[in-house]
């Protein structure tokens, strides 16, 4: 039986290299001995049945597509509904809540997978690197994420949602300090680099519930520790 790792629609929602996720969740359940089957899926695509999805970020135009695209097929919300995993990042965020902002006086409907709302404020849009000490229940002991943003909307959390993380760098959700958010198998963050290239031991936790492993084999990341140690993070 394969890992079935899934990248929901790259045409639309690639612009910043977030399809490196997924490739990072392959190559690290190899090293393990895992077998893999990765899943790229265009616009107009069905959408297949896989463990373990990735949602990336992209402009206004194409992140509404895509969520007129997810709400039309119904397959990724079966998916979560029966255990899969999903990692969304940016306009992937916004797009699995209950609405987001597609201009200055627009709000779109989003899929409502998150009790999350994503609105434009007068403050200045939010780039730049990010550092953001894990608060999740569910992802304690993971070191401190770091990635950059670039994004204008501002995330309120509902009551059912948790924070990812604390910023102690950069911007993240806004309002109150709080970076990206948790419930359940779905994690999402506006952190881009690609996240999990820049934070492996996060991608080695959505692999291990993907798989349903309770701890997965250690790897040597000492290169990259180093180069998180060179940044300060």
């Amino acid at each position: 039986m394969s890992l079935r790792i899934c990248t929901l629609y790259p045409d639309l929602l690639g612009t910043y290299g977030d399809g490196g996720n997924a490739l990072v969740l392959e190559q690290r359940a190899k090293w393990r001995g895992f077998a893999t089957e990765m899943l790229s899926v265009k616009a107009g695509d069905v959408v297949p049945i896989a463990d373990l999805y990735c949602l990336g970020g992209g402009e206004d135009g194409p992140q509404v597509r895509a969520t007129e695209l997810l709400r039309s097929d119904q397959t990724l919300r079966r998916a979560l509904d029966d255990g899969a995993v999903l990692l969304a990042v940016c306009a992937g965020f916004q797009l699995i809540g209950n609405s987001f902002s597609a201009g200055k006086d627009r709000q779109v409907e989003g899929l409502g997978l998150l009790d999350i709302e994503t609105i434009r404020t007068s403050e200045p849009r939010a780039v730049g690197e990010v550092t953001a000490d894990v608060t999740a229940p569910t992802l304690v002991g993971l070191p401190p994420l770091s990635g950059f943003e670039n994004h204008g909307g501002r995330t309120r959390l509902g009551s059912a949602v948790l924070p990812l993380a604390r910023v102690t760098t950069g911007t993240g959700n806004g309002f109150t300090g709080d970076e990206g958010a948790v419930s359940g198998r779905i994690v999402a963050t506006y952190l881009h680099g690609p996240v999990l290239a820049r934070n492996p031991q996060l991608a080695d936790r959505l692999l291990a519930w993907a798989l349903d492993q309770r701890e997965l084999a250690p790897l040597d990341d000492e290169l990259h520790d180093q180069l998180r140690r060179e940044r300060g993070v």
